[in-house]
């Protein structure tokens, strides 16, 4: 299943977004590297990107892992659980999800699981199901025209008034403003 358009995938490459780490690579025809999304290195150009879902599949391709952000090593113990999880929320954040199913489908205590999830990545499993539901309602915005409320429920908010509470807290305006441009 493609979680993630290539034009999705290339967003986070130019935004260095650490929330995608472990769930897919970018590898650069030109240099034969390959990085995670959140590597600080100097950005490709687009044409020469190719992405793949794991590291191995990079190398099978030819691709060795960049020197700077080191995609082939796990930097924390809990990086796999982190990634684990986002994995499952990316997967399923069309979904009603409640921290038990999270808590089913890694095996662990509500708990540990909240606890060392937060620890770990800097937010709640929640927040971070909120900024991947947000991620792509951003994209939707600009790159269709659907109407706000029919992102909203695409995304997996269940009400208006969260939709636009949270698209506000996260991205800084209302999902009109991003549409039209106007976001800071």
């Amino acid at each position: 299943m493609e979680m993630l358009t290539f034009e999705e995938k290339w967003a986070k490459i130019l935004a260095c977004d650490a929330t995608y780490d472990g769930l897919f690579y970018t590898a650069v025809k030109t240099t034969k590297i390959y990085c995670r999304p959140s590597c600080r290195s100097r950005k490709p150009k687009k044409e020469n990107v190719d992405f793949y879902e794991t590291r191995q599949e990079a190398e099978e391709r030819g691709f060795r892992p960049c020197k700077r952000c080191q995609p082939d090593v796990e930097h924390a113990p809990w990086d796999i659980l982190v990634q684990k999880i986002t994995a499952f929320l990316v997967q399923h954040y069309k979904q009603p999800i409640r921290l038990e199913h999270i808590a089913e489908y890694t095996k662990l205590s509500l708990f540990h699981l909240e606890r060392t999830f937060t620890e770990a990545a800097g937010e709640t499993p929640r927040q971070r199901l909120e900024r991947i539901r947000i991620d792509k309602a951003s994209y939707l915005l600009r790159a269709t025209a659907m109407s706000n409320l029919s992102v909203c429920y695409e995304v997996g908010f269940q009400t208006p008034s969260n939709f636009y509470r949270v698209f506000k807290r996260i991205k800084g305006c209302t999902p009109n403003m991003y549409r039209k441009g106007e976001d800071v």
